[in-house]
């Protein structure tokens, strides 16, 4: 296993910090694109931690359970880049490689390749093994048009990284205006299909419908211009299983692109999820658990395999994931689906207390909402299930949002006939909430209805 650390901004001007990270991603990236069948490369979420850190060389690679280590900076001024790396031995931090580069803006990508090439060339060698790995086709000299669409995939790149509305919606002004400099940017076109496609999970008033279509056709166009490209493929992976509910081309197209890199740790991360989904408990903990092995820091990756453990009824397992996720950052959204597993489990005061604590933080929303109505409901105070009901009709009424909050708010409240109207409703918007219907255990009490099964047969889930 390697880790390439954060690229230091020896420039010390915040406005680079976007270069110095997307050239981290992009080599993190590329090593993985360059021979992932015989070595794995640790994702960029993994290693951003260690950004500006004094952590020990040593210490990160325990942490990381990682054998090499490459570290590089980063001086860059007007049209002046000067690029500096080296390679580590975790076992003796012995310096394995060393090389400084000063590259024109249009020569980036030649030197990510020869560094990519230099350093798996050098693992070979150390490892035993005598192939070494041609260079990336990507390896080409850019146009100018070219060189400004890659700043600006850049400049996405980084906005993208922060999983926030605002920052989905200014990334993909950057994805856009890259694919106008270059229309064959096929990574800028991969990762605004990303945005389109998750951010109606994250802003319920964001109906799929509208965004769908947008990612379908940027994704599709990712996977033209570069079929070889795994991000393209988990683009088309994310939205047939979210929006089109064609769960065999979702798996077919995860597959590929964990065929293309093996250490691209979203694809085994998307795929768990998938399969956890579908109830193939199995196969989802070994691609979990693959992911967590190429991200062992990721926040998101442990909270989806705690996800998995609840879908799969082990509760108190599930409880301990969320809480070591919670120890780290307790602030982290997913980890408080330990708020479902408290429910099961009839927990009712702590999944209030967890629940309050969390609107205090950041302020209350209909989602929120509507999980207090299923708390009040299951803990048997129908007088405040009812009130939190009519709350949230009042201000759904005032704007639009995800049908599947209402489902969830008359289910929570013990009206099932109302339920399953707004079930229908959630179905007919193809809402991404719905995908855990099959496996997600608070709605058990509704699997005999005829209603409930149709939507899941509707779901290719039956």
């Amino acid at each position: 296993m390697l880790a390439v650390l954060p690229f230091q901004n020896l420039t010390h001007d915040p406005s680079q910090e976007y270069f110095t990270d997307g050239l981290t991603e992009e080599m993190i990236s590329r090593m993985g694109d360059l021979d992932p069948q015989s070595f794995g490369v640790i994702a960029p979420s993994s290693v951003m931690p260690y950004k500006d850190t004094s952590v020990p060389i040593d210490q990160i690679a325990r942490k990381l359970q990682v054998q090499y280590i490459l570290q590089g900076s980063v001086t860059r001024e007007a049209e002046q880049t000067r690029i500096s790396v080296g390679l580590v031995s975790s076992a003796d931090q012995a310096q394995l490689w060393t090389k400084s580069y000063a590259p024109g803006p249009a020569d980036l990508l030649i030197i990510q390749a020869d560094i990519a090439s230099e350093v798996a060339a050098i693992v070979h060698e150390r490892e035993g093994k005598t192939a070494r790995p041609e260079k990336p086709a990507s390896a080409i000299t850019l146009t100018p048009e070219q060189t400004a669409s890659h700043d600006l995939y850049l400049k996405g790149l980084y906005i993208w990284n922060k999983r926030t509305v605002p920052g989905l919606k200014q990334a993909v002004d950057y994805f856009q205006a890259a694919v106008d400099k270059d229309p064959n940017n096929a990574r800028a076109y991969a990762l605004m299909a990303d945005c389109y496609a998750l951010i109606s999970g994250y802003d319920s008033s964001i109906p799929p419908r509208d965004v769908i279509p947008k990612a379908r056709e940027a994704a599709r166009r990712a996977s033209e211009l570069d079929p070889s490209l795994p991000e393209a493929h988990t683009a088309l992976a994310l939205i047939a299983q979210n929006y089109d509910w064609d769960w065999q081309t979702a798996e077919s197209e995860y597959r590929r692109a964990i065929e293309l890199n093996d250490s691209y740790a979203t694809a085994h991360h998307w795929y768990g999820e998938m399969l956890g989904l579908e109830g193939r408990f199995d196969e989802a903990f070994r691609e979990l658990d693959r992911a967590l092995e190429l991200d062992p820091l990721s926040l998101i990756v442990a909270s989806d395999r705690g996800a998995v453990l609840f879908y799969s009824r082990q509760y108190d397992r599930a409880m301990d994931q969320f809480h070591s996720v919670m120890e780290r950052e307790p602030d982290f959204p997913r980890a408080h689906m330990i708020i479902s597993v408290y429910m099961e489990k009839g927990l009712y005061r702590e999944a209030l207390t967890d629940l309050q604590q969390w609107d205090k933080r950041f302020g209350q929303s209909l989602w929120s909402l509507a999980t207090a109505a299923g708390i009040y409901g299951r803990a048997g105070d129908s007088a405040r299930a009812t009130a939190t009901v009519r709350k949230i009709e009042e201000l759904s009424r005032r704007n639009p949002t995800d049908p599947a909050v209402l489902f969830a708010a008359y289910f929570g409240e013990g009206d099932r006939d109302r339920a399953l109207q707004w079930l229908q409703k959630a179905y007919e918007a193809h809402s991404t909430s719905l995908t855990n219907l099959k496996v997600n255990p608070i709605y058990d009490s509704l699997r005999q209805e005829p209603r409930f099964q149709a939507v899941l047969r509707g779901m290719n889930l039956e």
